[in-house]
């Protein structure tokens, strides 16, 4: 069998490197009747939105398997597991806790103590209560207050049991996936939508940040972003120029004002009903002090200037994974030496990284090796920029399983381990063997 490696003498081998697995709570819950409908329901419930016109109602009934899962994530020998909380599963209408939701992650939580994995628990990762987005969601600077008061209630619930928390994943998926461009939940489109809903996310963010000082003044606390990488198609001076304002826009409209409490220059390039409402106090609020960032990384895209725009994004280059996106490890590389150049970084967790694969099981067995060469070649992506000087104190794989692909539905397959949606039976890919090997061999 094809196995992963690293030079012995790699940082990531280390048995204080943290390896794990993660997943989302939509992506993989279900019980959908245990919990408030969330804006990822009523999307998937809008016609066209979604790939396979599937939803997240079931998804991997991991709200009713979870204990064989968390036993499968212990067989793989991992230190960690990061997971998400609905928001709508802990939080009723009212504002206050819901004890059976609580009661479905403390049990995890638990279970995991037992087994002495790492439980780091994303917070917001998009399942944002349908009743808060009729209430205009995060265009409504309300939202980001009713955040920390769920945050504020649901540390203090999970006391002592979290290892590590994430404010937000990935808020340009948030804001500009789901308010500018329309292409995830709630589906709203126009240019005038994004940056607000942004800051109100971020305003969320260090609002919550604040909670978690209070509850969890243990845990590692921090933020996880996503990066796609900006290169030029050519280095002529229009095209560096366009890609640098994408970086900025896409990239850096999050970065920044985490990490400096002010947004990229190129907000007084934006029409005025573009920019967001930023009140008196706001940024420093945002800008609190973080633990650890996390970053998630999955391929590059190239930009060249526009005749009717600050940009045009040029398709992927190959080669491709199965969704579509260009594999180019060298760029995680070359992200995390510009960051670390950029910025005073904290310790960087790299909270996803992986790749959708046309996956068949034969004879009860997936034999992905593409999956496995995806890995290979980011992990020793990810050693190269330890050896230029950048802190990476872990690094999840995405995800443990197959699950709901957003848009994509259930078309596309990240997971190390495979899901048979129809019996729910779940079959450890050979990038899952592999992946174990690499950690237990430590």
């Amino acid at each position: 069998m094809k196995q992963l490696s690293l030079p012995a003498n790699s940082p990531l081998l280390s048995n204080e490197f943290t390896f794990g697995v993660a997943t989302a709570s939509f992506q993989i819950e279900g019980g959908a009747d245990s919990r408030l409908p969330c804006i990822w329901d009523t999307f998937c419930a809008t016609s066209g939105k979604i790939a396979d016109n599937s939803n997240g109602l079931i998804a991997c009934d991991h709200y009713n398997n979870w204990a064989n899962d968390i036993e499968l994530i212990a067989s793989l020998g991992v230190d960690a597991y990061r997971l998400s909380v609905s928001w709508p599963r802990v939080i009723k209408a009212d504002g206050s806790l819901n004890p059976v939701g609580v009661k479905f992650y403390t049990d995890i939580l638990d279970e995991l103590a037992r087994r002495d994995i790492k439980a780091f628990v994303t917070l917001y990762h998009w399942d944002l209560p349908q009743h808060l987005e009729d209430k205009g969601g995060w265009l409504n600077r309300d939202t980001a207050f009713e955040y920390a008061n769920y945050v504020d209630l649901i540390s203090q619930a999970f006391a002592a049991r979290v290892y590590s928390y994430a404010t937000l994943n990935e808020p340009f998926c948030s804001s500009y996936l789901g308010y500018e461009i329309g292409v995830h939940a709630p589906g709203k489109v126009g240019r005038e939508f994004g940056r607000k809903a942004a800051h109100h996310l971020l305003l969320g963010h260090g609002l919550a940040m604040q909670k978690l000082a209070k509850n969890s003044p243990n845990a590692l606390n921090g933020i996880v972003l996503n990066f796609t990488p900006c290169y030029p198609v050519s280095q002529s001076e229009a095209d560096l120029k366009a890609t640098a304002f994408a970086d900025d826009y896409i990239n850096q409209w999050y970065m920044r004002p985490v990490m400096e409490g002010k947004y990229p220059d190129i907000i007084e390039q934006l029409p005025i009903e573009q920019r967001p409402d930023i009140h008196p106090g706001d940024m420093e609020i945002i800008a609190q002090p973080l633990d650890y960032l996390g970053v998630n990384f999955y391929t590059r895209l190239h930009y060249q200037a526009s005749e009717h725009d600050f940009y045009d994004e040029r398709p992927h280059q190959g080669p491709l994974t199965d969704i579509g996106w260009e594999i180019y490890p060298q760029a995680l590389t070359e992200l995390l030496v510009s960051l670390n150049e950029k910025y005073t970084l904290p310790p960087i967790y790299i909270t996803e990284n992986g790749a959708a694969m046309k996956d068949t099981i034969d004879n009860g067995e997936v034999n992905d090796v593409d999956r496995i060469n995806y890995y290979q070649q980011h992990l020793t992506a990810l050693h190269n920029a330890t050896l230029q000087g950048v802190r990476v104190d872990g690094y999840f794989a995405w995800s443990l399983m197959d699950n709901f692909e957003w848009a994509e539905g259930y078309l596309k397959r990240f997971g190390i381990v495979y899901v048979d949606y129809h019996t729910q039976q779940r079959t450890v890919k050979a990038s899952g063997h592999a992946y174990s090997n690499l950690i237990t061999s430590r």
